[in-house]
């Protein structure tokens, strides 16, 4: 069974819908207890980085999610801004605190100089940097979907699993033990996402 973290943001029935498509028992998780009853865990997010962290704390997720992730090493896939919310610091809307699970910062796209509009809005190529069983069965350079005006900046490119280009090289998905997340979003992403999310159910960090 995987529980889908609800903290009162993200495009929950989205991610629900897809992973039920490569045949997964879902449960929308919101009590801290919910979690433990989980195989893996999905980490989701659509908006402020501030206001996420906020709801996070405030429903007692974050104590849950570090015991079942951390400590008991459940697989947990972040999409979007669950993907931005494990880095240490993110700097939309002033400075504010994240969960500090990947030593990282996440900062706006600077890239209006370049003619390019923020939000990065759209299907793009992401590219590989290591072989994972993750990305199994998709093209070399496979397209994703992306929606964000933030990006997140490692502290060491060894947590870097994907990159893509957008005026500049940014990290488009992390990789460290059992945790991985993406900043797109394999849910809008058709085919690509779909196997994403099955080889996800598949994975063995």
């Amino acid at each position: 069974m995987i529980a889908i973290v609800n903290y009162g943001m993200g495009n929950l029935r989205s991610v629900q819908h897809a992973l039920e498509m490569v045949g997964a028992d879902v449960q929308v998780a919101t009590h801290p207890e919910d979690l433990r009853t989980a195989e893996r865990l999905v980490l989701p997010g659509v908006g402020a980085f501030g206001a996420c962290v906020r709801h996070l704390r405030a429903s007692g997720l974050v104590e849950a999610l570090t015991e079942e992730v951390l400590h008991r090493g459940k697989p947990l896939l972040g999409i979007c801004l669950g993907m931005q919310v494990l880095a240490g610091v993110g700097y939309e809307m002033g400075k504010h605190r994240g969960l500090g699970w990947i030593p990282a910062v996440v900062q706006r796209f600077e890239v209006e100089l370049l003619g390019l509009k923020v939000p990065h809005v759209g299907w793009n190529e992401v590219i590989l940097q290591r072989h994972t069983p993750l990305f199994h069965g998709l093209q070399r350079d496979p397209t994703f979907y992306f929606v964000h005006s933030y990006h997140l900046v490692p502290d060491t490119p060894e947590v870097t699993l994907a990159s893509c280009d957008y005026g500049i090289r940014f990290t488009a998905a992390i990789l460290r033990d059992n945790i991985f997340a993406c900043q797109f979003h394999p849910e809008k992403s058709q085919h690509n996402g779909l196997r994403l999310l099955e080889n996800f159910l598949a994975w063995s960090p």
